[in-house]
């Protein structure tokens, strides 16, 4: 968890103020590392622990973070995160020995089940999750976002550095997710479980490369990300969404190779973690500033340990999905950690558990077997697998040694879990713990399964029983909460049903979350049988009129169609009739921001059965009274049923 006591950096003084700081605590660094300075011999283990928080009726996103944290001043271990629908726990951190895994999993249940009681009051409730399927676009506004100093300030930099532009997200999968949002807080979309492991100095460039080694294979076991804003996108889509909505770049006509903060990586590192920090500062501007209690050079002439307070403020504006950390253990010596980001949140806390496990273990087991793994694979390899993996999860095919080609669940299955039990033993970590959570993953592998393949199943099976997104949507993370509350990892949970829509309340919801956007649309300029046909073979019954920029300007009924060729029968008109000839010029129309109830009762009260969806004279979508209709009778079997 960053610092929060951060400055946007507007002032240039104040910038050549920071940056010497920075550049003095490079200095400082590389002389604790000439010297010897940091911790040895010993081997802690530590996470960071993300959720949502959602309303308890609705499941949706409820901003209620602050004050929860509020309410419970006293759990240190409690921190808000950039959304106000998120928190996050900091966990202890623990010697890499014995049963502490086990203790680490009691630790987050004991933290859940006190936030659990404290969210009851607010009637909201938590969910771990890699990105919440009821998450939607308007969620990630920014008057949702945590009202702290430091966030404000990288949201704001972050802007500038992109000139202003809008953040676009394009993901494709099995459906396509191509939108544009007016801040970078999509960012907040995202939950993940973040694992440190401490490493010894003269070992780091080693256990990092080993890290980034292992990303692809981390990321394929326990992906659980596929679903943003409805749409059933990659596998661990989390990965997409974070580099693409702090994606500052912007196109040029010429082949100037530009970076982002979000990244894997661009090679291998040769030398110490000095290589990392250098060119996380050659690359990218400096966004925050900080308060500089102490010089850093100062403090190693008197022989203390410093905090490198800039160089810590200034690696949390970089995003690497193996990030390096610096750090002094309680015993006053520095220490080095590598931080991996690229595992999600949830589905539950054994499975998270479990990936923590595999990972360390499986650090921890190619640390005895490869002295330097860049002799062995290409970095290329690395880096396509950690994409491949990113995309559809367990059903990658990596590249492994030697170039060879080999499927994501075999190896992992063959090579990798093997490898962690050996690490583990390596490190007298209990045998109980090292069975029970190698054993969830090689239950995932022998079902074939994790959290992404089952919300897409899921969510294949809820829509097969004409079930409209939002209902799938909801009944997924209502299954995903009670799977969550019961303890279960993945590979027990059955597919999420219709008994998983307790208490759905549509009239709560708003119409952006119901709206159709699939539309069959047509021009002024088209002709009226053109357009009569489209929509007998289409089933539809109106249709809106745009221009071609998109703006609303019209909308057809099949009533319209008919009538208008009854009259050209009648008087045997043979003239073409286009549809600005006879569309209605001024339809009554509602707004993404207008509620289900306020849109049902403007169709009653003016007569209509479809309301076009209007945002700043665009055509977003439409809803008609079948759409009404639908979930009505799907409310009145559900009751039936009860």
């Amino acid at each position: 968890m960053g610092t929060q006591l951060v400055n946007k950096l507007d002032d240039v003084s104040e910038r050549h103020k920071f940056v010497k700081a920075l550049l003095t605590d490079i200095r400082s660094l590389e002389y604790m590392l000439d010297n010897n300075w940091f911790e040895s011999g010993i081997t802690r283990f530590g996470a960071e622990m993300e959720m949502v928080i959602v309303d308890k009726d609705t499941l949706k996103p409820k901003n209620v973070a602050m004050a929860v944290m509020d309410k419970m001043k006293k759990a240190k271990w409690l921190d808000g995160e950039l959304a106000q629908f998120n928190l996050e726990f900091n966990l202890t951190p623990r010697e890499f020995t014995g049963g502490n895994f086990s203790l680490m999993e009691k630790e987050m249940n004991s933290y859940l089940s006190q936030l659990s009681k404290t969210l009851k009051t607010f009637d909201a409730d938590y969910v771990l999750t890699g990105i919440l399927p009821t998450l939607q676009k308007f969620n990630l506004n920014q008057e949702n976002l945590t009202p702290r100093k430091r966030y404000f300030a990288l949201i704001d930099a972050i802007k500038q550095l992109g000139l202003g532009k809008d953040v676009e997200l394009k993901i494709f999968g099995i459906d396509e997710l191509f939108v544009r949002h007016d801040t970078p807080l999509l960012e907040a979309a995202n939950t993940s479980f973040q694992v440190h492991l401490q490493v010894d100095a003269p070992e780091y460039v080693k256990m990092y490369n080993l890290a980034q080694t292992l990303a692809g294979a981390s990321i394929a076991i326990a992906a659980n990300s596929p679903i943003v804003f409805g749409k059933r996108l990659w596998h661990e889509s989390r990965i997409a969404t974070f580099e693409q909505a702090l994606d500052t770049r912007v196109t040029h006509n010429h082949m100037r190779e530009q970076s982002t903060r979000v990244s894997f990586g661009k090679d291998w590192i040769n030398d110490s973690i000095l290589e990392i920090y250098k060119e996380d500062i050659a690359r990218f501007k400096v966004l925050l500033s900080s308060e500089i209690e102490s010089d850093s050079w100062e403090q190693i002439l008197k022989n203390k340990a410093p905090d490198l307070d800039a160089l810590l403020v200034h690696n949390s504006t970089v995003y690497r999905w193996n990030r390096p950390q610096y750090g002094i253990s309680p015993n006053g010596q520095p220490h080095l950690r590598i931080e991996n980001r690229v595992m999600p949140a949830g589905p539950s806390v054994p499975d998270m558990m479990a990936n923590a496990v595999f990972w360390l273990g499986a650090m921890k087991g190619m640390a005895i077997h490869y002295d330097d793994i860049r002799t062995k694979m290409d970095f290329s390899a690395l880096k396509d697998n950690f994409g491949r993996a990113a995309r559809v999860g367990l059903e990658a095919e990596f590249t492994w040694m030697k170039g060879k080609k080999i499927p994501a669940s075999q190896l992992i299955k063959n090579e990798l879990i093997p490898l962690a039990a050996e690490g583990l033993k390596s490190c007298n970590i209990s045998s109980s713990d090292s069975s029970k959570y190698l054993g969830i993953i090689k239950e995932r592998i022998k079902k074939k399964t994790n959290g992404a393949i089952w919300m897409l199943n899921s969510y294949s099976h809820l829509l097969k029983q004409k079930v409209s997104t939002d209902e799938t949507l909801t009944a997924l993370t209502n299954a995903i909460m009670k799977n969550q509350k019961n303890n279960l990892p993945i590979h027990k949970w059955k597919k999420a049903d219709l008994v998983d829509l307790t208490n759905y309340k549509p009239l709560e919801l708003k119409v952006s979350e119901f709206m159709q956007t699939d539309l069959f649309t047509c021009e002024q300029s088209d002709l009226m049988e053109l357009v009569g046909e489209m929509m007998d073979w289409k089933k539809i019954r109106y249709v809106p009129v745009e221009s071609a920029e998109g703006k609303l300007e019209g909308l057809v009924t099949v009533k319209l169609i008919t009538r208008h060729l009854l009259k050209q029968r009648e008087v045997k008109d043979k003239t073409d009739t286009t549809i600005a000839d006879i569309m209605i010029t001024k339809p009554s129309c509602t707004t993404p921001e207008a509620t289900i109830i306020s849109a049902m009762k403007k169709m009653r009260n003016k007569g209509v059965g479809a309301l076009p969806v209007v945002k700043n004279k665009l055509l977003v979508g439409m809803i008609t009274e079948s759409d009404f209709l639908d979930i009505t009778s799907r409310l009145l079997e559900r009751l039936h049923l009860k």
